[in-house]
């Protein structure tokens, strides 16, 4: 069985902790810095903290994005997916679904809840 030493895992993940400076709710998973910051985005926030790496829920490591509030929405939509981050360096660091699509207006504000970003262990 091949197994991997945290170390290895934290450094991916700490790419997060250190460079994630935004997060964005989208209307579509975007695959690009530029879908995520501005042809999917229906809102942002510069407002987060992404933890340190751990130990992963179940196997591996993970790092956890705070729950967010008050997070201005930028424009009328449906939300599905969110998007971490990298202004500094034009880079997309990470997606995924929301646990629940949410109708947004533009000039309101949204939340959301934390969540875990895990590497497992290899099988």
């Amino acid at each position: 069985m091949a197994t991997l030493a945290d170390r290895v895992y934290d450094n991916g993940l700490t790419v997060l902790d250190t460079e994630a400076n935004r997060v964005d709710i989208c209307s579509a998973e975007p695959t690009t810095y530029t879908a995520a910051t501005s042809t999917n985005t229906l809102g942002n926030t510069t407002s987060i903290t992404i933890s340190a790496p751990a130990d992963g829920d179940t196997s591996g490591r993970k790092v956890t994005l705070s729950a967010i509030s008050g997070a201005s929405v930028t424009a009328t939509g449906t939300a599905t997916h969110f998007a971490i981050t990298d202004t500094t360096n034009s880079r997309l660091l990470a997606t995924g679904s929301l646990s629940a699509s949410q109708a947004v207006t533009s000039g309101n504000t949204f939340s959301l809840t934390a969540v875990d970003i895990e590497i497992p262990d290899p099988a």
